[in-house]
């Protein structure tokens, strides 16, 4: 994408129409895939499975969040700490839409929506991230060693963790599947979990978007949350669904300004941020953060909660997908945000961090 003038890509959403069609039209071409039959994930003979790969990852640093005013940091109830832009030749590398961050706020696990986990370390000055080291990348296995791509299961969008338990959504097919990271880490296979029956309602390529795990000593604690992208009820709004835990059950979430979900995390105060995002050709790309209590997601509930931020084509985002969110050393909640660039060249992949501002 050209450059504005006096500047390195400041702002990558001023988008042509040929430009916006080619940006509409990335996440659908391979559609086709979805129709597919989808085997059972264990029916075959386990073989032995691909090793993960060691990537280079270049970075460029976005210093300014807003392209008007550099020198404006205050952004509703965040504040910008610092980003970098990402790439890489290998050939996986990219279409990220799930993460989450390890306590320690360096260390992360990844995953991108063509089946592959991407772990790593961001290198900060202090919570500015500079670039990414120790990055490898290995396909998302199924409980026979086979790649969940390889059955078409390849639109994984949403990760949570569970203590050395990763879940997996799988949008198209309405599978979460479990793995054990912490003992087998990039090569750990994964098992379907049950689901409510309800999932399955869900429009395929609307399913599910979000995950987080909810851990102890806050309200909800164990459960599994999972929310839709675009799957609404009666009244158009989007569905979320609470498994396991002490009140499992179906929610909705108040939908408005053509917001979509793209993930969530909770955060150690005991909320749940959503991440949103929306895109028209005539006005570029939006970012929404919403904020909602953990103690008011109950069974039937309609949640809403106030706005953490906004962003629009004047700041520097793309189509921003995956949410990890820590703790640093200060005590303050980090949150940590990474653009899908759907594998198109038009698009970026770009890391962002905000402080919570209590």
């Amino acid at each position: 994408m050209k450059a504005a003038q006096g500047s390195s890509r400041t702002n990558c959403f001023r988008p042509t129409r040929r430009r916006a069609a080619l940006w509409l039209a990335a996440p659908f071409a391979a559609f086709s895939l979805a129709a597919l039959a989808l085997p059972a994930i264990a029916s075959e003979t386990p073989r032995a499975p691909e090793p993960p790969v060691k990537i280079e990852i270049r970075s460029k640093p976005i210093a300014s969040f807003d392209t008007r005013d550099p020198q404006r940091v205050r952004f509703g109830m965040l504040e910008f700490r610092g980003g970098i832009e990402l790439a890489s030749d290998y050939q996986n590398f990219g279409g990220l839409s799930g993460l989450y961050m390890m306590p320690d706020g360096a260390r992360f696990l990844a995953l991108n929506d063509r089946g592959r986990w991407l772990r790593g370390r961001i290198i900060a000055e202090g919570d500015r991230p500079i670039r990414i080291e120790d990055a490898e990348m290995a396909p998302i296995l199924g409980a026979d060693g086979r790649p969940l791509g390889a059955r078409g299961w390849w639109d994984t969008e949403s990760l949570a963790m569970d203590g050395g338990t990763a879940y997996v959504a799988v949008e198209r097919v309405h599978q979460i599947v479990r793995f054990d990271y912490g003992r087998q880490g990039l090569q750990a296979r994964g098992q379907p979990i049950p689901l409510p029956p309800a999932v399955k309602e869900v429009p395929r390529n609307q399913g599910l978007e979000a995950l987080a795990f909810v851990p102890r000593g806050l309200p909800l604690a164990g459960t599994l949350i999972a929310i839709s992208e675009r799957g609404l009820d009666a009244a158009g709004n989007i569905r979320g669904f609470l498994i396991g835990g002490p009140s499992p059950g179906d929610f909705s979430i108040v939908r408005s300004d053509d917001f979509d979900i793209t993930d969530a995390a909770v955060t150690p105060a005991g909320d749940l941020l959503i991440l949103e995002r929306k895109f028209s050709i005539f006005r570029g790309a939006g970012m929404r953060i919403r904020k909602i209590a953990l103690a008011d997601i109950i069974p039937g509930a309609m949640l809403d909660g106030p706005v953490l931020i906004l962003a629009d084509r004047a700041n520097q985002i793309d189509n921003m997908e995956a949410l990890g969110v820590h703790r640093n050393a200060a005590g303050e909640t980090i949150l940590t945000i990474i653009s899908d660039d759907n594998f198109n060249p038009l698009q970026r992949t770009i890391l962002l961090r905000f402080a919570l501002v209590q």
